[in-house]
Parts: C-alpha cells; structure tokens; sequence
C-alpha cells in the first residue's frame, strides 16, 4: 500500500486573495532554472498541485506557492505558483503573500531581496509586518483597442497587455463593478474569454489570453480606479491583482496618462488597494512596475494525502 504523505502549508492572503505556501512535502523538481522545473511539475506532478489547491482541502479561489531552492544563489527563494487549473507564470498577490510568509519563519528580515520566479528575478522590498513592495517583471501593451463580438453580437473593445501573464482589459463595459454581481461579472468576463478564444485573438506567439480585467470608477476618491478581474480557473481577484494591475500601468504610461514615478492606486472588487508605479521605461514603451500591498498570515496547517481517499489528489474542476 502507498504510503500517506503529509505536506506542510502556510496559508496567508494578500488584500482578501488567499494565498497557500508549501513548504514541505512537496515533489523533487530537480536544480534546473524555475522555468525548467516548472514545466517538469506540469508534466509529472499535476496531481499534487490539484490536491493542494483543489477541494476538498482548497478553493476554486486558492493560489499554491511552492518553495523552491533557487537556481540563482543571489535569490532569497524560488517558487512556482499554480492555481484550480494549472501553473501560473507569476503572482502579485501570491508573491506578496510568499514575502510575509517568509518572514514569519524568520528566513528573511526587512530589507531588500530577490525572489526567483518561473518568468524572471523579481526584486522585492519587505517593509515589516505585513507591507511588501515588488518590481514585477517587465511589462507592457501588446495591442491596443481590440474589438470582440460577444455571442450577442455585441462588441466590446480592450487592450491586451502581458505581466507575466496576457490580459484582456477593458474599461467601456457597461457594468457596476459592485461585489454584489460577482456572479454576472463573473458570466460577462468568461463570455468574452471565449470570444477571445473563437477570434483566435491571442498575446504574442500565440500566447492564451487567460486572465480578463474590468476597469472602473474607485468607490474610495483617495483611489484612482477598481478592477474586477477573472482569473484563468474562472474565479475572482479579490486583490487588486499585481499582474493585472501592471498591466493596467504598461496601457497607462503608452497612452501618456501617467507619468514614470508616478503612484496609481488600484482598488480591488472588495475595496483593497494596491499602490503601482512605473520604476522604468524601455525605448520600446516596456516598463518595469513597482507594486506595494499588504498581506498577513492566517494559519498553518499539515495537509494529509491518503492514497486511500477517493478524493486524494482534489476535485477537478
């Protein structure tokens, strides 16, 4: 008979985004690059991203994090996000997370770190207690003012936009970004990730537009705008959502309605704030985005996986 295995979790959230670190019990992925070990965990351990993240131990909702060592020695940690449905190139909130988590085990102090990610070394600042500031991965608009016909024959326009992952975002939508539609935000954002998907309007090199954002008027006036954003396994951001928030910063600095250094206030679909800048401009209009946020843990917990349980390696969606 197959052994149980115990898998050690931190679970923490970044502006109401949950967040599930594994620290222990996780798979052997080998020393190669994130991007390389990555692709291996894809491969051969889909399963066990499935029961970490998956019911009946997770949510729909739920972000994993695997701790990984780093392949470059300058990084304070390398990690693989994952979510219902697969791997993740990269994770604001989740790194977010991944920084305060990290300094409760006392691995890292306030100060200045690098954290190594399949798409990149991203440079993160722990502020102390639960504020982290980050410089994302270099970002930009890959095309502006795309128009979608919804099954209704309806068109909407958008930008696409790559951060780690490729976004659809859209501002002239029609709809109150109020957490009391979720479930029709939710139906409007995924009808027009199909349409995406039957235009074959894809990101560079065919890359999936798998991450949908809504842009809106702040309910808070100290804030410059709220998102709803829908993920690629079709639940919510409850965060603002890093990437989609750099994202939304690369169409900003093109379109010259905000400034190098200047601080964009993201709120989130619960009210949540992000705070965005651009900390660099390339000559191809590429930025580099600085993200401040907060996070706190929430609990620790030693997930069993009995091969016995008909439910062992999760709920697929």
């Amino acid at each position: 008979m197959a052994e149980t295995q115990r898998v050690e979790v931190i679970d923490s959230h970044t502006g109401g985004e949950p967040a599930r670190v594994v620290l222990g019990g996780g798979p052997d992925l080998g020393n190669g690059t994130l991007a390389e070990r990555r692709r291996i965990f894809e491969r051969e351990w889909d399963r066990f991203r499935s029961a970490v993240v998956n019911e009946p131990r997770g949510s729909d909702v739920l972000v994993g994090a695997l701790l990984c060592p780093p392949s470059d020695h300058d990084c304070a940690a390398g990690v693989i996000f994952f979510n219902n449905v697969g791997t993740l190139n990269m994770c604001g909130h989740g790194l977010i997370g991944l920084v305060v988590t990290l300094a409760e085990l006392g691995r890292i102090k306030p100060g200045r770190h690098r954290i190594e990610t399949p798409v990149g070394v991203v440079a993160v600042k722990y502020q102390g207690g639960n504020r982290v500031t980050f410089e994302n991965v270099v970002s930009y608009r890959f095309a502006k003012g795309i128009s979608v016909r919804l099954a209704d024959d309806r068109r909407i326009q958008g930008d696409i936009a790559w951060e780690g992952n490729w976004f659809f975002l859209v501002e002239e939508h029609g709809q109150d970004l109020d957490v009391r539609r979720v479930e029709e935000l939710t139906a409007f954002c995924w009808e027009i990730r199909q349409a995406l998907e039957r235009q074959n309007l894809t990101g560079a090199d065919g890359g999936v537009i798998d991450h949908i954002e809504l842009l809106g008027p702040p309910r808070d006036v100290r804030n410059h705008s709220r998102n709803f954003v829908l993920c690629p396994g079709k639940a919510y951001d409850r965060s603002p959502c890093g990437t989609g928030t750099s994202a939304k910063l690369a169409c900003l600095l093109a379109d010259g309605k905000l400034r190098p250094g200047e601080v964009w206030r993201q709120e989130s679909i619960l009210g949540s704030v992000f705070e965005a800048e651009a900390v660099q401009v390339f000559d191809d209009g590429s930025i580099v985005p600085r993200i401040t946020g907060t996070a706190y843990v929430t609990g620790y917990a030693t997930l069993v996986l009995d091969p016995e349980d008909p439910f062992c390696w999760g709920i697929r969606p």
